[in-house]
């Protein structure tokens, strides 16, 4: 993450784990069969941001390891394993490379959610080629979609987003670019067997505080950016979304995708 600095999510944590979207239950069922779970092994969540997903799995291994290079998202990862009495959960500010050179642990199963295309993917996955004991693997989870076609109150979103934050999407102290190779390319041209799988659409409730919440979650949301214009922001988004609905209840189906980097036995 070091092309956008050291303050990518800064100010994001408590928005973070209030308004992102919960993964399904379909993606945790599949990765406890697609691995035969049994609650011995361990697990890493690599860039586990506040540790939703990495928490979901606490009934499943023995041990858990959560890396995020961002120490407010580990701060609120460790309020919220407290707040649910998670003890076989542990936490590191850092990154890979530096978690690796304190320990020489092997993992069942490394989950990366939302977090890879920030990432030096092909060296991450050389570095993992390591850490991952045979038959395990590397669960890569997204729902980038980008040829899903927008609802109406997204396109909305979009435009008062654009008018306050500007047209390019910011991310730390640069712009955003989407890598132009593909994870699965990246993973078929590493030493990890290549599998995709495709979870059920399942939908999404939200409503104008979520919204809001989500978009301060994001790296190019993030509050600071707005500085005095927080207010109106809010002011406009809310009246133009009531607007389209006055329920002030919006849904939105979600895809699932897991790429899997399956480490042969």
């Amino acid at each position: 993450m070091t092309a956008y600095g050291e303050d990518l999510f800064k100010g994001t944590a408590r928005y973070y784990s209030r308004f992102r979207p919960m993964y399904p239950a379909t993606l945790i069922r599949f990765l406890i069969e697609r691995f035969s779970l049994d609650g011995s092994d361990r697990m890493l969540d690599l860039g586990c941001g506040t540790g939703q997903l990495a928490l979901r799995f606490t009934d499943w291994f023995e041990g858990i390891v959560g890396i995020d290079t961002e120490s407010e998202m580990i701060d609120e990862a460790i309020r919220l394993s407290k707040e649910i009495r998670a003890e076989n959960v542990e936490w590191f500010t850092g990154d890979l490379d530096t978690y690796q050179e304190k320990s020489d642990e092997t993992f069942r199963l490394v989950t990366i959610a939302k977090a890879f295309h920030w990432m030096d993917r092909a060296k991450v996955l050389e570095t993992l080629d390591a850490m991952v004991a045979p038959g395990g693997g590397v669960a890569i989870i997204d729902n980038y979609s980008p040829n899903k076609e927008q609802l109406p109150w997204q396109k909305k979103v979009d435009e008062v987003v654009k008018h306050w934050y500007g047209n390019e999407r910011r991310a730390g102290n640069t712009t955003y670019s989407h890598p132009t190779i593909s994870h699965q390319t990246i993973i078929s041209n590493s030493t990890f067997d290549l599998e995709i799988h495709e979870m059920p659409t399942y939908e999404q409730v939200w409503t104008v505080d979520s919204i809001i919440g989500n978009i301060y979650s994001t790296s190019y949301g993030t509050k600071r950016f707005l500085g005095e214009n927080v207010r109106s922001f809010e002011q406009q988004l809310k009246e133009e979304l009531l607007s389209l609905d006055d329920t002030g209840v919006y849904k939105e189906p979600l895809n699932v995708s897991v790429k899997l980097a399956v480490k042969r036995k």
